[in-house]
This record gives C-alpha cells, structure tokens and sequence, in this order.
C-alpha cells in the first residue's frame, strides 16, 4: 500500500513538474516572438539549456537509473527533486507573463500530448516489469521531459506550423477585405529605430480633433499585430488609421505595407536598436525606409533629420517634407522646432512651417524627444489638414506615453522620472539630460543598460555610464548584463565607487532605494529589460 502511494504521489508531482516547466519555456518562447532561431540564440547567450534546473534534472537523472540506486531511494530523489522544481517554478515572477493567446494554447496542448506520447512509450517498453520499476522508470523518464522541455516547445511549434499557416493566412485575408471595403480610409505608418509607439500616440490625439481615428494599440507593431487591429477594432466610421511598424529583419516593414498599402508614412529614426539581428546601421536604414518606398506618387513622407542615416537617404518619386530639433543647418528641412525653453510647468517652444508660418506651442511633456515626436506628428497632422489652432489645442493636452519619460511625484516628495520601455543611445541621453536638470535632492539613476546593439552593445552601455556620472548622484546597475560596460563608463566619469550600488534583481535595487532615498529626490528608471536578459 505504501509503495503504492508513493509511485502515486511520484507520478503525480513529476507530471505537475514537467507540465509547469513546458510553461516557463512557453513564456520565453513567446517573448523570442516564437521564433525558433532567436530562441535557440537565447538559449544559448542566457546560459539556459545548462540552468541549474536542468542540470539538477540531468543529475537527478543519471542518479535514479543507475544500478547501485535503490527503486525506492530514486523514486524519492526524483519526487523531492519535482517538489523543488514545482515551488521554484510557482514562485517565479515574471515582468511579461505567459499570454495564453490561443496559438500559445495550441502549441502548450501539444506539448503536453508529445511528453505523453513519451511517457506512452516509456510504458509500453516497460511493459510486465514489476510495478515498483514501472512506475520508477516512468517517473525517471518524465524527469527526462522536464530535461527537454525546450526542445519539446519547438517541436511542438514545428508540427503546428502547417496549421498556423492556415490560421494566419485566413486572418489576413479577411483584414485585406475589410481594409478594401473601406476606399476612403487614410493610412499613415509609423516607423523608426525608436519614437514609432510616442509618435503615434502624439499623432493620434492631434488628429482626433478632426477625424474618427484608429490607432494599432500597445506594441501591435507586426504584420499579425496589424491583422488582429484590423479584425477587432477597425469599424466602417473610422476615417484614418495609424499603423505602428516594427522591425526585427530585412521585409517585415514591406510585408505590413503590402497589407495596409499607407500613402503616408513618418520615419522617427534610424540608430543602432536591433542591431544584433541587422547587423549594419545599413540594413537598419533600408528596413526603415521599406515604408517610405511602398508610398505611392502621391503620397507624402515626413523624415527626422536629426539623424544623418535619414538626412543622407534620397527620397524620389514623392514628397519628402523633413523635420528637425538639432540639426539646424539642414537647408532641406521643412519644420524646425526652435525656441525651446523648459519649465517646471512644461515646454515652450515654436514650430516653423514650410509655409512660414510659426506656430507657438506649450506641452506638460518635456525631453528633446518628446519636441521632436511632437514635430513629426505635427508636420503629419499639417499634411492631412487639420488647423493649426486645433493642434497647438491638441499639443497642449497631451499625455505622456506610460514608461517613456514620463514624469510624476509619488508619495513621499519623491520624483519619478519613468523611461523603462526599450531604451536606446539617442533616448537615454535625454533621459540623463532630463534627470540633471532636477536640481533639489539626489539624483538616481536605476538602469539595467541597454541591449539588442550588437558589437556596439559594449561601448554604447560605457558611453551612457560616462555621461551618467556627471547626471546622477547615485548609479543603481541591476543585473549583469551590461554591468562591467555601464561601471567602466562611470569610472571613466569619475564618479565616486561608494555612489555606485551593483545589484542582480529590480527587487534589490528597490530595497537600495527605501534605504537611500529622501523627501525632493529624483530617481530615473532607464529601461527594464525583459524576462529573456538576466
């Protein structure tokens, strides 16, 4: 009776344990956007396929089987082994949790089905054994599953991806026919290295002031994005439709023009983001202007200048209006922004139009980036025909886009400066430029650094360390990342050792702050990488 309790209770926590781990393996294949190439890179940059777990899995394994350990002894071993893994896995946080979506669903299930199918075969090889070792050998092989679980979520996406195909190709076409329905909806897209997401929201609140508008919400920045924004919430009233455009590779921006065809297009930037996977800023630059050559003859491009990658590109066969904040000897920019003044209130600042005229402007936001997304969102807007005076009403009102420097006062005095989302080299120089500027108290920079820069990564992370150090008082680096590039730069700054606190977790620089932080400082949160950066 109790032997048979105990093969029970082994099964039972050795299936729960394989179960949760083909879940976290789920979530980090999500956010490699289940991608089998990039999920296979960040198993092998994170160090994953040799965790601890795994390992422990592996030893536990090998252990169990062996001929001088006992049945019993093993199946203990793997029982308390699962129970670990169970709680260690429960109590995980992760920042992007797991969306069941229902592709996510479908390749879980089928998971699930081809570690049973494993465990079938287990069984059935085990077949007539004497039920002590059947029962171990099968607890031993789903320890083997767990040990796979990642190979398992792959196989499982490959054998869906017939499916998918089908799935994703139905979807599309009832986007096309729903866009095709409606002759008469304006399409503008977005893109850039960075500035796409606060480019669009800035530009979607200037135009609703004279027309029904749609926006692609959150980060709905790929084709599928754009397909599910189409099916869900493009209604026959809308007027304009404003379309995020993101880029991992060579074609994703093309593929989205080829199913939303804009006649309008905005280019925010053109900098090192992504440039593990493209490479060369070249390669980035071109991916970025896929947009502005889907524009047809009569369509309209609005391009930042301030970036030389952009200033350089020829534009022909259709307009090219240009905007700039910094480069003011740009002799073919159709709007400059000049006379910018920063106040505790805000920002001030004028818009000189293509026609002459000067727009004067008040935000609550503040940041060179924010002017120079409000510019590319205003010269959009102008181009589209809506007054001047409803955009310098509109400009006024506007709100900060959540995590991209954003400003507020909590409880207790302090100042939140918030850019946590996707920092970038350009962004975050802002976002120091800003956190100097807050003269009473500390200043306290808690940062992570930044990624996906390819060979840059290294130099662009001390550069930003450097400049750090004569911005802040105190410099949090959480994680190890970035960590030696970031504390190099701030020796190089000459910032003093005992200002710079090195912690592995969110949660521990959290705990650094409760017990230096006072009434009237500032902390700057600059980026926050996601679960698949350690």
């Amino acid at each position: 009776m109790i032997l048979t309790i105990l093969c029970a209770v082994l099964l039972i926590v050795s299936y729960v344990a394989l179960a949760m781990s083909l879940r976290r393996d789920l979530t980090m294949f999500q956010q490699n956007s289940y991608r089998p190439s990039r999920y296979r890179h960040w198993m092998s940059e994170s160090g994953e396929s040799t965790s601890g777990w795994r390992l422990g899995s592996m030893i536990i394994f090998l252990f169990a089987v062996t001929k001088f350990c006992p049945p019993k002894l093993g199946m203990i071993a793997i029982a308390v082994y699962s129970v670990l893994l169970i709680v260690s896995l429960a109590r995980r946080k992760y920042k992007k949790p797991l969306a069941m979506t229902a592709r996510a669903r479908r390749i879980y299930v089928t998971a699930c089905a081809l570690s049973a199918l494993f465990a079938g075969v287990v069984c059935w090889i085990c077949y007539g054994t004497h039920d002590l070792a059947y029962m171990f050998y099968r607890g031993a092989w789903l320890l083997c599953g767990i040990m796979a679980c990642s190979y398992t979520i792959v196989a499982a996406n490959f054998l869906l991806k017939p499916v998918e195909n089908r799935i994703t190709r139905k979807y599309y076409i009832d986007a096309q026919s729903r866009l095709e329905s409606m002759p008469d909806l304006k399409i503008v897209g977005v893109t850039g290295s960075y500035g796409k997401t606060t480019t669009k929201h800035y530009l979607q609140r200037i135009l609703s002031e004279k027309y029904e508008t749609l926006m692609t919400p959150g980060s709905y920045n790929t084709t599928l994005g754009v397909v599910r924004t189409i099916r869900e919430f493009l209604k026959p009233y809308h007027e304009v439709f404003v379309v995020e455009m993101g880029a991992k590779q060579r074609g994703d921006i093309k593929e989205i023009c080829d199913l939303v065809h804009p006649r309008w297009g905005i280019v925010t930037a053109v900098g090192p983001q992504h440039l593990e996977s493209f490479k060369t800023i070249e390669n980035v630059r071109d991916t970025k202007f896929e947009l502005v050559d889907a524009l047809p003859s009569d369509g309209v491009a609005v391009l930042n200048d301030d970036f030389p990658m952009i200033e350089g590109r020829a534009v022909e066969g259709k307009e090219a209006l240009r905007y700039v904040v910094k480069n003011v000897d740009d002799k073919q920019a159709s709007y400059r922004a000049e006379d910018v003044r920063y106040s505790r209130s805000g920002t001030h600042f004028a818009i000189i139009c293509p026609d002459g005229k000067r727009l004067e402007l008040s935000t609550r936001l503040v940041g060179e980036c924010n002017i120079s997304n409000i510019l590319a969102a205003v010269a959009m807007a102008r181009t589209l025909g809506v007054e001047d005076e409803k955009i310098v009403y509109a400009v006024e009102r506007l709100e900060q886009v959540e995590h991209r420097l954003s400003v507020k006062k909590v409880p207790g005095g302090m100042t939140i400066i918030d850019d946590a989302f996707n920092s970038n080299p350009v962004g975050s120089a802002m976002a120091l430029d800003v956190l100097a500027a807050m003269t009473p108290g500390k200043r306290i920079l808690v940062t992570p650094g930044m990624i996906e820069l390819g060979s840059e990564q290294y130099q662009l992370n001390k550069r930003f360390g450097e400049k750090a150090a004569s911005c802040c008082d105190v410099a949090i680096v959480v994680g190890h990342y970035n960590r030696e590039a970031i504390c190099k730069g701030l020796d190089l700054g000459h910032m003093d050792p005992a200002a710079i606190k090195q912690v592995d977790t969110f949660a521990q620089a959290q705990e650094v702050l409760r017990s230096i932080a006072a009434p009237g400082d500032t902390v700057l949160y600059e980026n926050d990488l996601p679960d698949t950066f350690k």
